[in-house]
């Protein structure tokens, strides 16, 4: 198990970037591969991006692919998710999310954060 907690959210302008941090401790920061996750008010949670243990692997919902990049330092337990070209879709709040295994995935993923809220100003 490990313990994640978001950070970098805030208010941004359409167009703009943000870059989200997830810090994390507990299990072994690579042993676990990470996802960022988000869900909008009154949606269903929906994934975003996803990267594997060691940060070889990525993946990317079509929504955010070209314009997202998720990435992970393990030297300092913390993953990231840059955001660019932010659009009016994008709003909600983002949640770092971690695996039980290694191995990338956009399911099964165990550890959660508590959210970091974005929102796009027109």
């Amino acid at each position: 198990q490990v313990q994640l907690v978001e950070s970098g959210g805030g208010l941004v302008q359409a167009g703009g970037s943000l870059r989200l941090s997830c810090a994390a401790s507990g299990r072994t920061f690579s042993s676990v591969a990470l996802g960022w996750f988000r869900r909008a008010p009154g949606k269903e949670r929906e994934f975003v991006a996803a990267i594997s243990g060691t940060g070889t692997y990525s993946d990317y919902a079509d929504s955010v692919k070209g314009r997202f990049t998720i990435s992970r330092d393990n030297a300092k337990n913390t993953a990231y998710l840059q955001m660019n070209s932010l659009k009016p879709e994008d709003p909600a709040v983002y949640y770092c999310a971690g695996r039980r295994w290694a191995v990338i995935g956009r399911s099964d993923f165990a550890s959660w954060g508590q959210g970091t809220q974005v929102t796009i100003s027109s």
